[in-house]
């Protein structure tokens, strides 16, 4: 099954956790766990490196968020430490999990739709 003429956006691919060449085959096995390869399309899965990209990003992200509303409610009410407990775990659960699996299909997509690949030392050298 070919996808000629018909280009998967890499974030459509990504966001939706489909494979990033047919964007219908399913990326995942578990939460995180890839597939060797594309149900629909074949697509060897084998360059996939997405490394600890996804979770950098969602932890400066998640941390901005956590943290800023952590210290806008300390300065605005004082708040005994069980409330920040009650009020933070929670938010730190889903703002670190909900998206990591949806960002690493993301990464994963974009590395695809970029060809991107180990770098290599070429004879040449800059000019």
């Amino acid at each position: 099954m070919s996808n000629a003429g018909h280009a998967v956006s890499p974030f459509v691919a990504g966001l939706t956790c489909k494979c990033p060449r047919c964007g219908k085959g399913k990326l995942f096995n578990g939460f995180l766990a890839l597939r060797p390869r594309c149900e629909t399309c074949g697509l060897d899965y084998a360059f996939v490196d997405a490394g600890d990209g996804p979770a950098v990003f969602i932890i400066l992200i998640a941390g901005f968020i956590v943290v800023g509303g952590a210290l806008a409610v300390e300065i605005k009410y004082h708040p005994p430490y069980w409330v920040h407990a009650v009020l933070w775990l929670p938010l730190i659960l889903a703002t670190t999990l909900l998206p990591l699996r949806s960002m690493k299909a993301l990464l994963i997509a974009l590395q695809y739709h970029h060809r991107a690949a180990e770098g290599r030392l070429t004879d040449g050298g800059p000019k």
